[in-house]
């Protein structure tokens, strides 16, 4: 029977003219000018998995995701297909054996149905899950396991931050977009083996090429695979994440589990995150770029934000830069509207994407930036790229230090008055360092580490 349909399938495909992606057929002429108008990357004639695409009973792209006060909560998210129709969390303090299963608690979670479709490729429909867990310790150890009856994960283990250390370290990538999971995961299985004691990580947009394209989004999840689960993640969309007309990826809010203390309107786009020592906050670049609306929300939210309940350290996060590293690129609307505000509330780091390219510096308001020469200054920009997918850099000035066509991921760590920021290529090696450390002036002083290796350019 098996020689029957192998000889069948040999005959059939070339007078069809079908090509073959993982189980599933496509005519060539229905795909092919899909996948030549996004012709970005070899990624775009990928095989379609199906492990990757479609859900099953058990749950996978199990995600933690940073709650508006990280330090006594979790957010959590997960899939399933249609036959799961309920969802928990279970959780416990860990313990050194299995007795902690004696003492679990649960939590019931949000169920919301999502069916995608992106162009000739197949429907996906599936169930996304999403929980709150609170009243948790700051410092404390636990584990938690997600599912139903007979579809549970395994357990998995987290720590939470101890605000009393006042010590707080993260990861922050830029774009990860093409070659996800072919080229994308060693970078930030590289991170997590460098790193792996973190508080979380940072995505500054464009996680995926086409906003609403399921299997880029599976390619994601396994990409980062347990440490989605194990890491709690925070992100900012990016001009990627929005389709035609600004449709926000359908996938956003159902796989994700962000703050909803924003702007009306930039649910789980535009947010604050609130640690004892560090605020960090989420832009909506696009709807900054393309809604005079939405950015006069933002501008009047940002400085009420940061004027009503100041923390010591700030760190911003959205996709455009507010100074480009790309030739002839200048967001001068963004710059003009929002720098006004970082000087006037002495933002410390603001962390960008979208430019494929890596240049960090100081930088007066103008278009291609003046780098600030003494010791003293103020916000630091900062431009990076994790994925494959690469522009050229410029000449300009505001950079200090800066590289092309190379795959970053940056570890920045606060410690009472000093912020330490080492950049790591996706090779291991430090490529850039420097720390900001706070003075009676409250102007941060920058001491640059910046390491003896030629830059890349």
């Amino acid at each position: 029977m098996y020689n029957k349909v192998l000889k069948l399938a040999i005959f059939v495909v070339p007078l069809l003219s079908l090509t073959v992606y993982s189980g599933f057929l496509y005519e060539n002429h229905a795909i092919g000018p899909e996948l030549q108008q996004h012709n970005h990357s070899q990624s775009e004639n990928a095989i379609l998995s199906e492990k990757l695409l479609y859900p099953s009973r058990d749950p996978d792209r199990i995600i933690l995701n940073l709650t508006e006060t990280p330090e006594t909560s979790i957010a959590i998210n997960w899939r399933t297909d249609t036959t799961i129709l309920s969802g928990t969390v279970e959780w416990a303090e860990a313990t050194a054996g299995t007795e902690f299963r004696d003492n679990t608690m649960s939590v019931s979670a949000d169920l919301e149905r999502l069916t995608v479709k992106h162009g000739e490729e197949p429907t996906v429909t599936a169930n996304y899950f999403s929980v709150k867990v609170e009243g948790l310790k700051a410092g404390g150890k636990y584990v938690y396991r997600v599912g139903t009856i007979d579809a549970w994960s395994e357990w998995h283990q987290i720590q939470m931050p101890d605000a009393s250390k006042q010590k707080l370290s993260f990861i922050y990538f830029g774009d990860a977009q093409n070659d996800i999971k072919s080229m994308w995961s060693r970078v930030i299985r590289e991170a997590y083996k460098t790193f792996p004691k973190i508080d979380f990580m940072l995505h500054a947009g464009d996680l995926i090429n086409r906003h609403d394209r399921d299997i880029e989004w599976g390619e994601w999840f396994y990409a980062g695979s347990f440490i989605h689960a194990t890491v709690p993640s925070v992100m900012t969309p990016g001009n990627h994440e929005y389709g035609k007309d600004i449709v926000l990826s359908p996938q956003w809010r159902r796989q994700f589990n962000l703050p909803l203390n924003g702007p009306k309107g930039l649910e789980e786009t535009c947010y604050v995150v609130n640690y004892t020592t560090l605020k960090v906050i989420s832009l909506d670049a696009e709807q900054i770029d393309e809604s005079p609306i939405y950015l006069e929300k933002q501008k009047i939210w940002l400085d009420s934000v940061l004027t009503a309940d100041p923390k010591k350290w700030t760190a911003i996060t959205f996709h455009y830069p507010v100074f480009s590293t790309k030739p002839n690129r200048d967001n001068e609307n963004l710059r003009n509207h929002f720098k006004p505000l970082f000087d006037k509330h002495k933002v410390d780091i603001v962390l960008q994407g979208h430019d494929h390219a890596y240049g960090r510096g100081m930088v007066s308001n103008v278009p291609t930036g003046t780098m600030i020469k003494d010791e003293i200054s103020g916000t630091m920009y900062v431009v990076s790229v994790s994925g494959p997918k690469m522009y050229d850099i410029s000449n300009d000035p505001w950079m200090e230090r800066k590289a092309r066509n190379t795959q970053l991921f940056q570890i920045i760590t606060i410690d009472d008055n000093t912020l330490s920021y080492e950049a790591y290529t996706a090779h291991g090696e430090l490529y850039d360092a420097f720390e900001l450390i706070k003075s009676a002036k409250k102007i941060n002083k920058l001491v640059n580490r910046i390491p003896a290796s030629d830059e890349r350019l």
